[in-house]
């Protein structure tokens, strides 16, 4: 056994706990609770917790072993610390052990599948005795569920498309929970001695919302000492391959990490190449064809006499594109989507920043399901670098998340006047995030509405609408007098919850035509909007707000993660609501408040 393999044997003793890892562990006790229909309560504070950790900035586990203590985090008392801190030292607790020795193993992988909650789980279990998606794919192609209560023909037939999906479906981790692990390593590769550069490569620095294994780029005077150092960390459970440049290993997360140590004369042609996509490659391979050019991931090549190459780009990206007669294309927006044909006429958009955010309309609080208070979550989001913050609790029909009725957001409007009074450097505007209901109607009646800054409309409920009920429900809640954004427009939860189905172009057309906009939430879990009707609300004219639905004081991080999907869907500055100054933010909001000032079409596009 290599020194590097004996160290990684060793570090088997006390695996490092990333808190993507807590969290998971967290979701496991809250869906082992709710099959055994434990109070909705507690099942509810592993889920929050839950996404605490998986929204927080601290590594937990690392505070632990430096000794620090564990900072108050919403939701989580003593208990649930306790875990934390057995968690972040076995990698498991007692609890989650005693609730897997209670159930058959693999039952909870039935709960992912769509239309299946736990009282539905447990009835196939114990009627049935399925326990895994193979057993359940069985039982719905032999007709055996249709045939339970509460199920039918209807439901056996859905259930049957979803686990097809489930069971041909590659694992991917959400951005966010790929970065816990492929950010942490990268730094560890840096501390190498002769490394100069290690970029996360791959669909991960195209911000795909999804990422099924890691690429890393390293450029490096001694490629020995980077490949040692990646063999010996701590978190590598299996070496699939090793070679003087070329590595790829398997973590005891499961996800796959290839490495590549390249020359620094081939680091651009490297990095365009593993970035990807391949479509994209493939159209800049063939742009290099056409000029008597070879592109690939050691260079740009031209052949001379007798069949000599020389390399005439490759040392950086930029050379790359300007090779082929292109200017540098963000990395976002190489799908081969159209970019190149706006590379060549000059027509790429200067894609939207971070810092260009002044803002964020999608906020919660203690009063509803949130972590922070007011005061709380007015100075995380100044510390954060924004302006304004929209607090938009849930309305009453969210009981769950203890929604507010017209007495308590009145009550909570006086509030927010009076912290404004007293803040400086950030404004609060008041709004709430209205559940739209099935018949189209708003949750709350307009003369509460009225007084707000804006109203977020949101569908949380009936989601398997058939399309024309669902598109003509939400374009009714448009029609409503005070309706300004339109909150996760497709409703998805990814790799949790399909989006529903809805006409999206008649959903921005009627955006358009009322001054609304529709949100890109940016909570890692949701992303919605997806890339193409970010590009589709912004060829028809309408604001995209990037909005954190920030429920915790560390959640406005997750901002990073919308703008890299507003990046994928070509907005720019200008196509983003919440870019504007608060000035001229104003005057926008005030007119999706009052619908008698008529057209907004020339406020939309000021900045």
């Amino acid at each position: 056994m290599t020194e590097a393999g004996a160290k990684r044997f060793a570090s088997h003793v006390r695996m490092p706990v990333h808190n993507a890892d807590i969290a998971r562990v967290f979701e496991e006790i809250a869906d082992l609770l709710e099959l055994q229909e434990a109070n909705p309560f507690r099942v509810r504070a592993y889920r929050n917790a839950a996404r605490t950790l998986g929204d927080l900035r601290i590594d937990v586990a690392q505070a632990l072993a430096e000794g620090k203590p564990l900072p108050k985090l919403p939701g989580i008392g003593e208990d649930l610390s306790a875990k934390m801190r057995e968690i972040a030292e076995t990698g498991t607790t007692a609890l989650l052990e005693r609730l897997r020795r209670e159930v058959p193993p693999g039952i909870t992988g039935l709960l992912l599948v769509p239309g299946l909650g736990p009282k539905r789980v447990k009835h196939l279990w114990h009627d049935l005795d399925v326990q895994t998606l193979p057993q359940l794919q069985r039982a719905a192609l032999d007709g055996r569920i249709r045939g339970l209560a509460g199920f039918g023909e209807k439901t056996e037939a859905a259930i049957l498309q979803a686990v097809e999906r489930q069971l041909t479906k590659k694992k991917r981790l959400k951005l966010a929970v790929a970065a816990q692990y492929a950010e942490p390593l990268a730094a560890h590769l840096r501390k190498a001695k002769g490394v100069r550069d290690v970029v996360i490569a791959g669909s991960y620095r195209r911000m795909k919302e999804t990422v099924g294994d890691i690429d890393l780029l390293v450029t490096s005077s001694d490629p020995e000492s980077a490949m040692q150092r990646f063999e010996g960390y701590p978190e590598v459970r299996e070496m699939l391959a090793r070679g003087p440049t070329r590595a790829s290993a398997l973590l005891v997360s499961g996800l796959q990490v290839d490495l590549r140590v390249v020359p620094a004369e081939s680091f651009g042609a490297a990095l365009h190449y593993f970035t990807g996509s391949k479509a994209h490659n493939i159209a800049v391979r063939r742009l290099g064809q056409e000029r008597g050019l070879k592109v690939n991931e050691y260079g740009v090549f031209k052949a001379g006499r007798k069949g000599a190459e020389t390399r005439v780009a490759g040392d950086t990206e930029e050379s790359v594109f300007a090779s082929v007669g292109l200017p540098w294309i963000p990395p976002e927006l190489r799908e081969d989507a159209g970019e190149i044909e706006a590379a060549r006429r000059g027509g790429l958009p200067a894609l939207v920043t971070l810092d260009d955010l002044r803002g964020d309309l999608h906020a919660h609080t203690k009063a509803t399901d949130g972590h922070g208070t007011l005061k709380e979550m007015a100075l995380a989001a100044k510390a954060a670098g924004l302006q304004y913050l929209a607090i938009t609790e849930h309305s009453r029909r969210v009981s769950m998340a203890h929604g507010l009725d017209p007495q308590r957001l009145a009550r909570q409007v006086d509030e927010i006047d009076r912290l404004n009074a007293s803040l400086e450097g950030i404004t609060v505007l008041k709004g709430i995030e209205v559940d739209i209901l099935e018949d189209g109607a708003l949750d709350l009646p307009a003369s509460s509405l009225a007084g707000l800054d804006l109203v977020v409309g949101a569908v949380h409920s009936k989601f398997n609408l058939t399309r024309a009920r669902q598109t003509e429900r939400i374009l009714k809640a448009m029609d409503a007098p005070y309706f300004s954004i339109l909150a996760h427009p497709t409703g998805r939860l990814i790799g949790a919850r399909e989006p529903y189905d809805v006409d999206m172009l008649k959903i921005v057309r009627k955006a358009r035509s009322r001054g609304i906009a529709l949100e890109l939430n940016a909570h890692p879990e949701r992303l919605d909007l997806i890339d193409t009707y970010c590009r589709m609300a912004k060829e028809e004219g309408v604001l995209v707000a990037i909005s954190s639905d920030a429920h915790a004081a560390g959640d406005f991080a997750n901002l990073r993660y919308g703008v890299g999907q507003a990046r994928r869907g070509w907005l720019s500055a200008s196509d983003v609501l919440n870019c504007r100054r608060l000035a001229d933010l104003r005057p926008i909001l005030a007119a999706t408040m009052d619908r008698k000032v008529g057209t907004l079409r020339p406020a939309l596009r000021s900045r």
